[in-house]
């Protein structure tokens, strides 16, 4: 199964209304990044078994491990959660930029080092999330 439908099935199997704000803010980021890698991680390791929710990612970077190591792994993520959604903001070395950057803006989201978590998107001010993703794009696209 290519990757633009199994993002689409994923997002299809969310309930109401989670499935229409996954809709929308998967073409917010399409808009924001429009020729980005797409990426879609079932949340199952190798051997089958589930470590995560599955996920959405936008673009690509380079995560070097301090072993030396390097990773290609995906600049945003959108995966649907428990009680809404998560917006994963990789790259942000400094672990408190989005909460006193974004958190007080957003509105009701809880805001930590790399991850926006809201209900529905009515709950937030979408330009300060579009912000934060842009930031985030920013961030990852810069050559360390």
């Amino acid at each position: 199964m290519n990757l633009e439908k199994q993002i689409k099935e994923y997002i299809a199997t969310q309930p109401e209304p989670k499935r229409g704000d996954m809709q929308q803010l998967h073409h917010i980021i399409m808009a924001l990044m429009p020729t980005c890698k797409l990426w879609f991680l079932d949340g199952k390791d190798e051997k089958g078994k589930t470590v995560s929710n599955p996920n959405i990612g936008y673009g690509s970077h380079t995560i070097k491990y301090a072993n030396g190591k390097t990773k290609e792994f995906y600049q945003i993520g959108v995966s649907a959660n428990t009680t809404g959604i998560s917006v994963y903001i990789m790259g942000v070395n400094d672990k408190k930029y989005l909460t006193q950057t974004f958190g007080r803006e957003i509105g009701k989201a809880s805001v930590t080092g790399y991850c926006i978590k809201f209900r529905t998107l009515t709950d937030i001010k979408i330009d300060v999330l579009k912000a934060a993703i842009q930031h985030g794009f920013k961030q990852t696209s810069i050559q360390h």
